[in-house]
Order: structure tokens, then C-alpha cells, then sequence
């Protein structure tokens, strides 16, 4: 005979109903008792009717996370940490990509609607305005995007800006290339905004860029041409294209242009140089992000992110 929740409640010592609320509603439930129930369920081989527990609730028991490229280094991390979070919770992940489209992004939301009971919105590139309009379809946390009445998570790519500064100018460096992301990228103009507030220092600003490997190889030339000894580019993928841009070119990193990236994914961990890069929480977001869409919290929450040196800078020539 297959196990029932009154076997799951008579076993966990707790009523019918508590158990009902630990695999509907978890956030309303203790979590000594949660994973009491949780721990017995397993123990006992019980799993959930989704589609009896759908018709009853109202809830699919399902999220969506919708990220801009799978390719990039950056997502995996946070999709593993929010997959992990929502196991923990009972529910299913869904995930999708929007190959960089905001129209890719806005049918994939409507779509997910129907079938998912919240979704995270992974570094979005729709507008403001198209994005409020869709959060009343569907509940939304975004990640890496502050719009005012939504929960978001951001990791605050402002601070890591200023230290990639901080750290080009104590080596020497002042004339900077910041070679931006996507148009609408919400880290780009935050990272933008950053650089600009460094005293000393001067920023030619080369983009928008596709934020990938070729962006950065296309991007190679501008860079020579702005005669700058130093670069932030908007992510790890795109620095590293830079470098082997700047190669083709004969100008070699950092001996002749220091380069710092964003993300610390395992792609520059691995180059050679070894990139330096500003480090983002990327599996705290996922988990974050997951359980504010669980406990349907309309929280802002900011991430901390830090510098992290290798060898890719260095001072410029000249300066010892």
C-alpha cells in the first residue's frame, strides 16, 4: 500500500494538516518541525500528489528562473545554489534562457505564468515598465535589478567597481577603459556609475558589448585606440576575449594593459593570466532569491562582492 500524509503525520507525531502546510506552505510551518516532517516523509517514501495538491492550493508546486545565457560561467553557480534551495523547499525548477532577448525574456515570462508559481528573473534586460506590467501576471524576484515594490536581490557591483579603481590606481594607472555591457544591463550602469565617483582617475567608456568572448576580441581595437593602461570590463567573459584581442594586436596583459573582469567564474580562475576579477555571491543570489519568492517577501536585499587580485594587472610601464 502506498504511504499517506496521516502515515507521515502519525509517524512525525504531528497533525494531518501541519504535514499538508510542510509540502503547500513551508514558510508557515517551524523549521525543527519542517524538516521533522520532511525527514519522515523521506523516511517513509511519501511524495506529494502535485496535481491533487494543485487543485486544492491554488499552487503548482513549480518555480521558473529565467536567466539571460546559459553559456556564461556566471549563471550555472546561481542556478545549482537556487535549485538546491527550492528541493529544500519541495518545489521544482524550471529554467530557461533568453539568448540576451528582451523579447525572448517577455514571452518566456508569459509562458512560465500559466504553469509556475513565481519566477526569478535573472539580470533582465526588459524595461522598467515592461517588467511592472508583467509582475502582475506572476510573482517576481529579480535578480541584479532594482525596481522600486519588487523583491530583488543584487549583488552590489557598485562596491566591487570601486575597489577594481582603487586597486588600478594604487598600482599607477589613470587613464582607464570601462568596457560596458548589453544596453539596459543594469550592472552596467551601475558599475558606470561607480567608476565615475573615483577622484584621480580617468574613464573612457567603450560599449554597449555583447558579454561574451567575442565582445571582448571586437572590443580589442577601441582599446588600443583610447590609449589607456588599464581596463574594467563588465564580466569575466568579456575580459578574457579582450585579452586575446589585445594579443592579435601585440600589446600583452598586464605587461603593456592591466585587465580586471567581474564574476570570478572558474573561466578566469583558469586563463592564463590568471584574471583579476571582482568576485559576485553568485549561489548566495540563487538561494535568496529562491526563498524570498517562496515566502512571498517583497524584500530589496544587497549582496556584498569583493576584489580579488591575480595576474592580470600590474603596474604600468614606467611605474615601478
Amino acid at each position: 500500500m502506498s504511504v499517506t500524509i496521516r502515515d507521515v503525520a502519525q509517524a512525525s507525531g504531528v497533525h494531518v494538516s501541519t504535514v499538508s502546510r510542510t509540502f503547500s506552505a513551508p514558510h508557515l510551518v517551524n523549521a525543527e518541525t519542517r524538516t521533522r516532517v520532511l525527514a519522515t516523509a523521506d523516511e517513509l517514501g511519501y511524495r506529494p500528489n502535485r496535481a491533487a495538491r494543485s487543485l486544492t492550493t491554488g499552487r503548482t508546486g513549480n518555480i521558473g528562473l529565467i536567466v539571460a545565457d546559459l553559456a556564461n560561467p556566471f549563471f550555472p553557480p546561481l542556478i545549482k545554489a537556487a535549485q538546491a534551495a527550492a528541493r529544500r523547499q519541495d518545489y521544482h525548477l524550471f529554467v530557461a534562457d533568453t539568448d540576451e532577448d528582451p523579447t525572448e525574456e517577455e514571452d518566456l515570462v508569459l509562458a512560465f505564468s500559466k504553469q509556475v508559481d513565481g519566477i526569478v528573473l535573472c539580470s533582465p534586460r526588459l524595461s522598467n515598465k515592461a517588467l511592472e506590467k508583467l509582475a502582475k501576471n506572476v510573482p517576481f524576484v529579480l535578480v541584479n535589478r532594482r525596481i522600486r515594490g519588487l523583491a530583488t536581490v543584487v549583488m552590489d557591483v557598485a562596491q566591487g567597481a570601486r575597489a577594481a579603481m582603487e586597486h588600478l590606481k594604487e598600482l599607477g594607472h589613470r587613464r582607464v577603459a570601462l568596457v560596458t555591457g548589453p544596453a539596459g544591463s543594469w550592472t552596467s550602469g551601475e558599475i558606470r556609475r561607480a567608476v565615475s565617483e573615483v577622484p584621480g582617475m580617468e574613464t573612457v567608456v567603450i560599449g554597449p558589448n555583447s558579454p561574451t568572448a567575442k565582445g571582448g576580441i571586437a572590443a580589442a581595437g577601441q582599446v588600443v585606440e583610447a590609449e589607456v593602461t588599464g581596463v574594467l570590463a563588465y564580466n569575466d567573459l568579456l575580459a578574457i576575449g579582450l585579452i586575446e584581442g589585445l594579443g592579435e594586436l601585440g600589446v600583452g596583459v598586464p605587461q603593456d594593459v592591466s585587465v580586471i573582469g567581474f564574476d570570478d567564474s572558474i573561466t578566469g580562475r583558469l586563463h592564463r593570466p590568471k584574471l583579476t576579477t571582482v568576485a559576485m555571491p553568485t549561489g548566495d543570489a540563487g538561494r535568496m532569491a529562491v526563498d524570498l519568492l517562496i515566502q512571498s517577501m517583497s524584500a530589496a536585499t544587497v549582496l556584498e562582492t569583493h576584489l580579488v587580485v591575480r595576474e592580470s594587472t600590474a603596474p604600468p610601464k614606467g611605474v615601478s
